[in-house]
């Protein structure tokens, strides 16, 4: 069996935290049943441009493969008695939704432990279930700033500047995977469900670690560095070679006495010389700098890695996405997928990091929307055909859309 193929997770899930969380569920063969909501073509992920048409996205695609979909109003008192069902039949609730939300529509712990006292409610919010700041939006740009990592980030002259990627978004569905999986464990051994109050909000305050503490403590005032340097390791930052730019970190003494023996200074490592320790390089940091820019503009990227790599140096080359998808460590990882689809023929994607074991997980392309219909309705919720249709023409399914499986 697949490390998860005993669970059985019904997903109110949109856009990409939620989603994104759940696909490495997915991945290691947990059943991950997303709710869409009819009245609005369900996930809003399935329309995000620039490639998407009709209910198909390659967005959709990255944060949905392995996964089932229904079409479902839980607003309506048809489509509220399907959730039900289903939730009888599962071992988990998993939403991205609004802070006041959960509550709202009736997916928390306390309302639904009547139907099964071991579900495991977890909700991935902006900002938490609790709070002045519960029923405020959160998206991930908003986090950024909020959090202070903008005001981290970027050149010291530059304005205030976001990380290239949704990082809140996405460490947030880390954590909340990583809740969900804590709570499942709880509910397996005692028999009780509870809830998961996971926040965008939350993650992103926690990624502050070290300088939090540091200021907490020390009143230590953060502030940008020039090149992306680490604000107390000298040198660890990026460097501009003749052709490019490339890394380069010295986060242990040894790895300075060896790049100062590549450079053909080992006398900056040795003792007595004002660089020969941490302390010592970063009081000399404008200088020390200024040293390296100037030897490294000598020569290319690929020169300068061929010294580093063989000396066991920390560095690497700051490749473009196009770089990167190519090397050959990636493949060698097995961390690209491709699944079949029926409008875009093969899809190519990045694989989940989260490894159990030495099996290679199955990949099945993201659902079409409510293409499970029938294997859910009949399989989970244990439903006949007269059932079926006594639903339908209650309104529990909305206007289902022509895919159903």
């Amino acid at each position: 069996m697949k490390p998860l193929e005993d669970i059985r997770i019904i997903s109110l899930e949109q856009y990409g935290a939620g989603p994104f969380g759940s696909v490495h569920l997915a991945d290691l063969g947990a059943e991950v049943i997303k709710i869409e909501d009819p009245s609005v073509g369900g996930d809003v992920g399935r329309y995000v441009p620039p490639y998407f048409t009709g209910e198909d996205s390659l967005f959709f695609e990255t944060f949905n493969r392995n996964k089932k979909s229904i079409s479902l109003d839980i607003k309506t008192p048809a489509g509220r008695a399907v959730f039900e069902d289903l939730v009888r039949n599962a071992d988990a609730v998993y939403s991205n939704l609004r802070g006041d939300v959960p509550e709202k529509i009736g997916i928390t712990y306390d309302q639904l432990k009547h139907l099964n006292p071991a579900i495991v409610c977890c909700s991935l919010t902006g900002f938490g279930m609790t709070g002045p700041r519960m029923k405020e939006p959160g998206y991930d740009y908003v986090l950024q700033g909020l959090a202070g990592w903008m005001e981290l980030t970027g050149e010291p002259d530059g304005p205030p500047t976001k990380s290239g990627l949704s990082l809140v978004d996405f460490s947030g569905g880390y954590v909340a995977a990583l809740s969900l999986m804590a709570g499942l464990h709880a509910a397996k051994r005692d028999g009780i469900g509870m809830d998961c109050d996971v926040s965008l909000y939350d993650t992103a305050m926690a990624m502050l670690t070290y300088p939090a503490t540091w200021h907490l403590n020390a009143g230590y005032t953060p502030s940008r560095t020039s090149h992306s340097a680490h604000p107390s390791l000298v040198p660890f930052q990026a460097f501009e070679a003749s052709d490019g730019w490339f890394v380069v970190g010295c986060a242990k003494e040894k790895f300075w006495k060896r790049l100062a023996e590549v450079l053909g200074h080992p006398e900056w490592a040795e003792e007595g010389s004002p660089y020969a320790s941490f302390s010592g390089r970063n009081e000399r940091r404008e200088e020390l700098i200024a040293e390296l820019d100037a030897i490294f503009a000598t020569n290319t990227v690929e020169h300068w890695l061929s010294l580093c790599y063989p000396a066991a140096i920390p560095c690497g080359p700051i490749n473009d996405v196009e770089a990167a998808l190519k090397d050959e460590h990636l493949i060698a990882r097995n961390m690209l997928v491709e699944t079949d689809h029926p409008r875009y023929g093969t899809v190519k994607q990045v694989a989940s990091p989260v490894k159990v074991g030495a099996e290679v997980p199955d990949y099945v392309r993201a659902p079409q929307r409510n293409e499970h219909f029938t294997e859910v309705l009949t399989g989970v919720a244990g439903y006949d055909a007269e059932k079926i249709a006594e639903l339908r023409a209650a309104g529990a399914f909305g206007d289902v859309p022509a895919v159903e499986g």
